[in-house]
Formats: C-alpha cells, structure tokens, sequence
C-alpha cells in the first residue's frame, strides 16, 4: 500500500468509496433514513474536490485501488476518512490517520466522529467532547466531537 496526496482525477472514487462505505459498514450503527441523508450517491465533485484541494488529503492505494483517503484542514480540524468496505480493519485507517495528525503544527486534532468511528478514535487517544445530533433533510445523525491533544 502507498500514501499520497490528493490529486483532482481522484475526487469521483473518493465520492463512491464513501458512499459504499457508510452504506455498508455505517449501516450497524445507523438507519437506512440516516445512511440515505448521510451519503446520499449525489455529491457535488466540484465542491468536494475544492475541499479536498484545500485541505492536506491522503489517498491509500493497493495495488492501483483506492483503498481509503483523509483529510485534514490548517487548524487540525480533521474532516473525513474513510476506508473502503472491502478493505477494513487492515491499518489503513490507521497509517492515514498518522501522517494526517502531523501534517500542521497544532496543539491539538479535532474530529466530528461517527458511532462506528468512535472506538477507532478513542484507541487513539482521542477523548469524547460531547455527543451531538446533526440534522440533515429532516433526519437527526448522532456523531462525536472528540479532540487529541499533541
């Protein structure tokens, strides 16, 4: 497996590998009302690619397939990271998520963690702000904030 920067022409398997994930390895911890408004398979490749271009973003590859991706912005604020359902409990997760750490000089990295990613997070030292519910179209998500200091 290589780690390497984003790059545009990735953005369209980044988009899938998300939604294939959340609908499959979220869909224990989430209703299919709240996995259908989560990844909803329309997103915007514009939007996301700027995010992505704008944020420091790795991309796992095996074997020429993408096999995970994080990102992270200037403030240690890490945003997404995925790894597809196919390929879990591997260390992928794991081998984005500790280049992506050290990719700014912060104190500290916050994440809005799912229920399915909270465990992943909590291993990693990472402790558990508050709860909150995220509305999207209607349909309540809970998630995590949670913070790691450095």
């Amino acid at each position: 497996m290589i780690i390497r920067k984003y790059r545009p022409s990735d953005c369209k398997h980044l988009a899938e590998l998300f939604y294939q994930t959340v609908h499959s390895i979220n869909a224990k911890d989430y209703t299919d009302e709240q996995l259908n408004v989560w990844a909803t398979g329309n997103v915007n490749i514009n939007e996301w690619n700027q995010s992505l271009s704008e944020h420091f973003t790795l991309v796992a590859v095996n074997d020429h397939i993408i096999v995970g991706f994080g990102d992270i912005d200037s403030t240690g604020y890490l945003d997404r990271l995925y790894v597809h359902k196919d390929y879990q409990s591997q260390g992928i997760a794991t081998a984005v998520c500790d280049k992506l750490e050290h990719a700014f000089s912060v104190s500290k990295i916050t994440t809005h963690a799912s229920i399915t990613a909270k465990p992943f997070f909590l291993h990693r030292g990472y402790s558990i702000i508050k709860e909150q519910q995220v509305v999207r179209s209607n349909i309540s998500l809970t998630n995590y904030i949670m913070e790691k200091p450095l």
